[in-house]
Order: structure tokens, then C-alpha cells, then sequence
């Protein structure tokens, strides 16, 4: 009798083009922390905790203006951290995955770690943006740029940032991540989407894809919207969750674990 992952290499090593779509829960064995609650984010962030503030009412771009030190201080500190976390050996699977196909791999993902690229994957449409690019907070034009030559520093007690603060190029006032916030309606587009407007044009010249999706749970459904309409016309989906993995196509494949776990698992199967 075939197992789940018989049916999930199968799905794989028929597939012409492999498109990876990835939540929070593609770096959690990376060591990084997935945000899931306030419980979750307070652990991540115990200053934040002392002040009873939530990820939701930190992730609010009203603080580059009311409070930039105590903004640039979380985003400081992540900047930090993503520059500094190592991508676990499921990045590469994937990648190696991909690498066997005609039509190569594509990502999809609501994280804004960059930590595909750093895994090695060129073609990556981040949805909500990225934190390794910078916009400015007042939009006084639509310009992103990169922040590889930002360095923040913060008090690691508060994570409170200290000056100077980052800054736009074209008009000297505060600069702030290229990340789409929460309320957020001066978020600069333009980047995601080019790389959305790529990824679609892909998509629609490689029918015979399969759909891996990682750690995208129900919370925000953006991850797992475009994969269930990325898989809709061949049902070749699947989805990898330790919490919320059922699937709803005939053909997909579903795992109640963790990325890296599985990942490995089915790449023996395929070897």
C-alpha cells in the first residue's frame, strides 16, 4: 500500500516545475520564531511583554512617526537576526528538487526574511515584502533601495533604537522596512509586485507544476490561497503543517509535521 510520502515524490518526480510556497513556518527550524500569538511573540520578545504589547500593535507603520526609536528597535533587532540566521538543510532540498526539473523552482512566500535567497533561490516573489530593503516612511516618491549597508543599534534591554535612525536618500527624513504592516497605506509595491507579475507568468506556462507549501497556516490565508489556486487544475498540492494541514484537493498530500522533518523524510523516499 502507498504511503503519504510514496504519493507526495510520485506528485514530485512527475511534476515539470516545482513552485514553493512558504509561511512562518519555514524558519521555525532555522531557529526562528513563527509569531503565533501573543504568548508566542512574547516569548520571542520579552521587553515587549513588560510593555503588554502585542506583534499586531508593534507591526503598526503609525510608530515610524509617533515613536521611531522603539519601531527601528524591533525591526532593528530582526534585521539582525535574519542577517545572522543560517537557512536549515530543507532550503536546500527544495532547491535541489527544482534544480532536477525543465521548468525550475519558483517561491511564493509571505516572509519577508530573505532566507531563500540566502538558501540560494533566485526567483522569489515576496508577497509582503522584505526587511533587507528600505522605503521611505513618509513616500515621498516609490523608492526602494537596499538596506544590506544599514546597521541598527539598540539596547538590548529595551530594544529601543539609537540614532541616527536610517534615512531616505532623496529627502534626508526617516526610512523604514519595505514590509507591508498592519493598517499599512504607505507601503511602496512596487518591488513584490514585479515579482508577483514574474511568478504569474511562469505559473501559467508551466501547468505540470507541483505545489509544495510549508508552514502557511489559516491566520493569514495568503500563502495558502495561492497554493491551493496554484495546484487547482492538476490537484497536485502538498501541504506540510504540524496544526492546520488538511488539504481539500483530490490529489494533494498532506503531512502533520515540521518543515525540515518532513522535507528530509521525503527526499529519502525520492533517493
Amino acid at each position: 500500500m502507498k504511503t503519504e510520502l510514496d504519493r507526495a515524490a510520485e506528485l514530485i518526480s512527475s511534476a515539470g516545475a516545482l513552485l514553493v510556497c512558504a509561511g512562518a513556518g519555514m524558519g521555525v527550524d532555522s531557529g526562528l520564531p513563527d509569531f503565533r500569538g501573543t504568548e508566542g511573540f512574547w516569548r520571542a520578545y520579552p521587553p515587549y511583554e513588560r510593555l503588554g504589547v502585542s506583534f499586531e500593535e508593534l507591526a503598526d507603520p503609525r510608530h515610524f512617526a509617533q515613536d521611531p526609536e522603539l519601531a527601528w528597535g524591533f525591526y532593528g533587532h530582526r534585521l539582525a537576526l535574519y542577517r545572522e540566521t543560517v537557512p536549515h538543510k530543507g532550503f536546500s532540498l527544495l532547491h535541489a528538487w527544482g534544480a532536477s526539473m525543465p521548468g525550475g523552482t519558483r517561491v511564493f512566500t509571505s516572509n519577508v526574511d530573505g532566507q531563500f535567497q540566502r538558501a540560494g533561490f533566485s526567483d522569489v516573489a515576496e508577497v509582503h515584502g522584505s526587511i533587507h530593503h528600505l522605503q521611505c516612511a513618509n513616500r515621498c516618491t516609490g523608492a526602494i533601495w537596499s538596506a544590506d549597508d544599514v546597521i541598527v543599534l539598540f539596547d538590548a534591554e529595551s530594544l529601543r533604537a539609537h540614532r541616527p535612525l536610517p534615512s531616505c536618500p532623496n529627502c534626508g527624513g526617516l526610512a523604514r522596512p519595505n514590509i507591508l504592516m498592519f493598517d499599512d497605506y504607505d507601503w511602496a509595491p512596487s518591488r513584490s509586485q514585479a515579482q508577483l507579475d514574474e511568478l504569474n507568468s511562469w505559473r501559467r506556462a508551466h501547468r505540470d507544476l507541483v505545489v509544495v507549501e510549508i508552514g502557511a497556516g489559516l491566520a493569514v490565508p495568503t500563502v495558502r490561497r495561492q497554493a491551493e489556486l496554484s495546484a487547482a487544475a492538476t490537484g497536485a498540492l502538498i501541504r506540510i503543517n504540524p496544526r492546520e494541514a488538511d488539504v481539500r484537493h483530490g490529489r494533494g498530500v498532506s503531512f502533520t509535521g515540521g518543515a525540515l522533518e518532513t522535507l528530509t523524510a521525503l527526499d529519502a523516499v525520492l533517493h
